[in-house]
């Protein structure tokens, strides 16, 4: 007697993502996920100065839907994450790994030899996530961030790249 056909009943695969540069007309999306990702989040303004002052800003795409966004900054040699965000509906999956290993490689090809980033105390999965990635806590910054009872501070991370890796 025959089986038949197998079937498969693990959970669905997700679909792929992409990366694309990100444009002025995607800043709708963008500040959507912004507002819900964050208490005190960017403006659109913030956004589209990144865009003009030409800093590398990609989006990483699922579906034709915009599930996050990367700023980075990089000049004389240092690069400076400015924004790296997934979409609360959307984390826990790897995408903001795999956004933050693409802004990586974006400074390595524009011969940064480190990089920067700020991170809140209060985003224990950021920090975890950036120390996994060779990020390490170089200082804080006082104050930094606003926050529902006046300002939190920032931890201050980089990463020294090698060159060729």
């Amino acid at each position: 007697m025959s089986a038949g056909p197998s079937v498969s009943v693990g959970a669905p695969q997700a679909a792929p993502t992409t990366l694309r540069p990100m444009r002025e007309a995607d800043l709708d999306a963008v500040i959507a996920i912004e507002t819900r990702a964050y208490a005190f989040p960017w403006n659109i303004g913030i956004f589209r100065d990144c865009i003009n002052a030409c800093y590398p800003s990609w989006l990483l795409v699922q579906d034709d839907i915009i599930i996050g966004y990367g700023i980075i900054s990089v000049a004389a040699g240092e690069a400076h994450i400015l924004n790296i965000c997934i979409d609360p509906e959307a984390q826990g999956h790897g995408h903001g790994r795999r956004l933050l290993r693409a802004l990586i490689r974006i400074a390595r090809n524009q011969r940064a030899a480190r990089i920067f980033l700020e991170v809140r105390p209060s985003n224990p999965r950021a920090i975890a996530l950036y120390f996994d990635e060779g990020f390490n806590e170089i200082g804080r910054r006082p104050r930094y961030y606003p926050a529902n009872m006046g300002r939190e501070d920032a931890i201050v991370m980089a990463i020294e790249l090698l060159p060729d890796a």
